[in-house]
């Protein structure tokens, strides 16, 4: 596929910003890497070859009896006796981490949390966790959580201010008083209040921030459609008697989506702050759930383990870091007056 002469100009423009190329490159890598959290940190081989067949305990869950042990129920891998059947008919392929960030290590030499070691290179948290594992597996439901909240937003949002900024008038009015009382809603405290309600998972909790989180976007689609629905092209367009839905969403939009394109990784940065934030102070993810602001609770309740808060601050700075350098070169890209030296 050929590339317009305006979109290369972005694309060179983005690599030309070496900060946030680098930046979202990085970021691309550990998100990708995230995604095979199982293959990385898990407390189960993701092969196992036992009496000439192959067994992959990540996608299913074998009985130990399939091992040659004496119960039915799913296998211990690291018990040294289903450990020693296998190593007599076979071997096992482990992950680089063989810790689950659920998998409690009762074989630590000293009373949790411990410090960084040979078996644990950022410790364990008060719960006896491998803090790498959980590491991994927070950023990963941190930056997806992240992610499904500015792609479910932006939808409502872009819509809103679309419609909004195409008719005018009472529309835009009324719509506009709404939002300004919506958005004036003590968000933090209605969240407290559901929260005590009902316990909150990843989809309801979702739900929950969306509520919210959509108003960010109506603004800049709302004033980018109020100026492009007087060019002369839509003009055109509705002397022609296109429709209004194909007049918004093939001619306005695609002119509207410039400036909303910039504002989507410091959104992203936002969710992944507010989710932070919440699970920081308890009404976030279910207990127990691997998340960054858990990670931080830990270190601010356990200030005799050093390692818990500088792990969760690091990777939250880290995280937030390259994210809005990335963005700052999206923003460069878009950017009509920015030029190549």
């Amino acid at each position: 596929m050929t590339l317009s002469p305006i979109n290369r100009r972005r694309i060179a423009t983005f690599r030309a910003n070496k900060r946030g190329y680098w930046a979202a490159l990085v970021f691309a890598v550990l998100f990708m890497a995230s995604l095979f959290a199982e293959f990385i940190a898990n407390d189960k081989p993701f092969i196992v070859m036992y009496d000439g067949a192959i067994h992959m305990p990540v996608f299913k869950a074998y009985p130990e009896t399939a091992f040659g042990g004496e119960f039915l129920t799913e296998a211990d891998y690291r018990d040294p006796v289903v450990a020693g059947k296998i190593h007599e008919e076979g071997w096992m392929l482990w992950p680089l981490i063989r810790y689950h960030h659920a998998t409690v290590a009762w074989d630590l030499p000293a009373p949790a949390p411990t410090g960084p070691g040979a078996s644990h290179v950022l410790g364990t948290d008060d719960q006896a966790r491998d803090v790498a594992a959980r590491l991994i597996y927070g950023f990963r439901i941190s930056v997806l959580f992240g992610f499904t909240l500015v792609i479910f937003s932006s939808i409502v949002g872009v819509s809103a201010g679309l419609v909004q900024g195409f008719y005018g008038g009472w529309l835009d009015l009324i719509f506009q008083r709404f939002i300004e009382i919506w958005g004036g809603l003590p968000q933090l405290y209605i969240l407290i209040i559901l929260a005590s309600v009902v316990e909150p998972n990843f989809w309801w909790l979702l739900g929950l921030l969306m509520l919210f989180s959509w108003t960010g976007l109506v603004g800049v689609v709302r004033a980018e459609t109020l100026r492009a629905r007087n060019l002369d092209f839509v003009r055109a367009a509705r002397a022609l008697g296109v429709s209004n839905s194909k007049i918004m969403f093939r001619h306005v939009l695609p002119n509207a989506m410039v400036a909303t394109i910039t504002f989507l990784p410091f959104i992203l940065a936002g969710s992944v702050t507010t989710l932070t934030a919440l699970d920081f102070i308890g009404f976030g993810l279910p207990p127990g759930s691997p998340s960054l602001g858990e990670m931080l609770q830990q270190g601010k309740n356990n200030l005799q383990a050093p390692w818990l808060g500088l792990t969760g601050f690091f990777a939250i700075a880290s995280l937030l870091t390259l994210l809005v350098f990335a963005g700052e070169a999206v923003r460069d890209a878009f950017d009509p007056r920015k030029t190549l030296a």
